[in-house]
């Protein structure tokens, strides 16, 4: 089932590996040209943002490989479970966006899947890639953040 965070938002999916694998350096909220019938297997929670890239194409950013259960009531109305979906986005941040990832060398990742007032959002990051040893040293970090609040704990228990 789907969390409500305190931004008011239902997150369905979120892609943890995507902070793990990059730096994030500036976030966008988007919404999706979905089908009826996707929209409502997103609302029962089933989507997965996991194996999904985003990609910008003939001017228009897509997510590709972003995975929706076909929806059980739907029939003949059901779309396939990976196929391309267009990413709303205002022209500005497309163009701004497609600088960034040509110049630079950049990606486009997607961070969040999320109902905010009802209708289906994305929030995709401006990544750039991790060398191995940035990932080594969020590693340790992790593990001494986990030692720090186990000794804490502990001592609180006496």
């Amino acid at each position: 089932m789907a969390a409500v965070d305190n931004n008011g938002r239902k997150i369905v999916a979120n892609n943890k590996k995507a902070y793990f694998d990059y730096f994030i350096l500036e976030k966008y909220e988007c919404g999706i040209a979905l089908a009826g019938t996707e929209v409502k297997s997103i609302r029962m929670g089933h989507a997965s943002i996991k194996e999904s890239f985003v990609r910008i194409i003939n001017g228009e950013a897509y997510i590709l490989g972003m995975h929706i259960t076909p929806y059980e009531k739907g029939n003949i109305f059901n779309k396939e479970p990976v196929r391309n979906r267009k990413l709303l986005l205002h022209r500005r941040e497309i163009n701004k966006l497609l600088g960034e990832v040509t110049q630079k060398g950049y990606t486009l990742v997607p961070l969040e899947l999320y109902l905010r007032k009802g209708l289906v959002k994305l929030e995709i990051g401006l990544a750039k890639g991790k060398k191995n040893y940035d990932k080594r040293d969020d590693i340790a970090k992790k593990d001494q953040r986990r030692a720090t609040e186990r000794e804490f704990k502990v001592k609180n228990l006496y």
